[in-house]
């Protein structure tokens, strides 16, 4: 399906933490501007898709893992000024962020548009630039994730008017 960037789009993510370090996707898109760079599990919401169920099929295509989110770490507003000129408008994702917990250690085939999960430790991920690493309010995400913060998961609502 096509994507436009003429309004803000939807985006759900997720923090998924093993042993101290967090999973980070490479990105296998190669007429792509972020093609190989690491991401955190993400992508757009459908339209129509309740957020939560979002996450879990958005963690499970990119990393192969059963996702069960418990909490929200964050809700984002990332404007990509960097992608002007690729996508002749300026990509403007609004993104929540969950966290949870991955609810088996068998995974799954992965999505063809990641090419390999990789677990970092915090420090490797702050060293990251926006050469490798596509959105770098990552950084700033698992701060916020390794202080404890996360808000209830009753703050999404999730409404379908007839």
């Amino acid at each position: 399906m096509p994507r436009y960037f003429s309004q803000t789009f939807g985006v759900v993510g997720a923090i998924l933490e093993k042993d101290g370090k967090i999973a980070l996707v490479k990105e296998n898109m190669p007429d792509k501007p972020d093609n190989g760079k690491w991401n955190q599990p993400a992508g757009w919401i459908e339209v129509g898709e309740d957020p939560i169920i979002s996450v879990k099929r958005e963690v499970e295509e990119e990393t192969g893992f059963e996702f069960e989110p418990t909490g929200v770490l964050s809700i984002c507003s990332l404007v990509r000024k960097d992608l002007t000129d690729h996508y002749n408008a300026t990509p403007h994702a609004i993104k929540i962020i969950f966290i949870g917990k991955i609810k088996t250690d068998k995974q799954k085939t992965l999505h063809n548009d990641v090419s390999e999960i990789k677990w970092f430790s915090p420090d490797e991920i702050y060293a990251m630039d926006n050469q490798t690493l596509r959105d770098v309010d990552i950084k700033d995400l698992v701060k916020d994730y390794l202080t404890g913060k996360h808000y209830s998961l009753e703050l999404i609502k999730h409404t379908v008017q007839n």
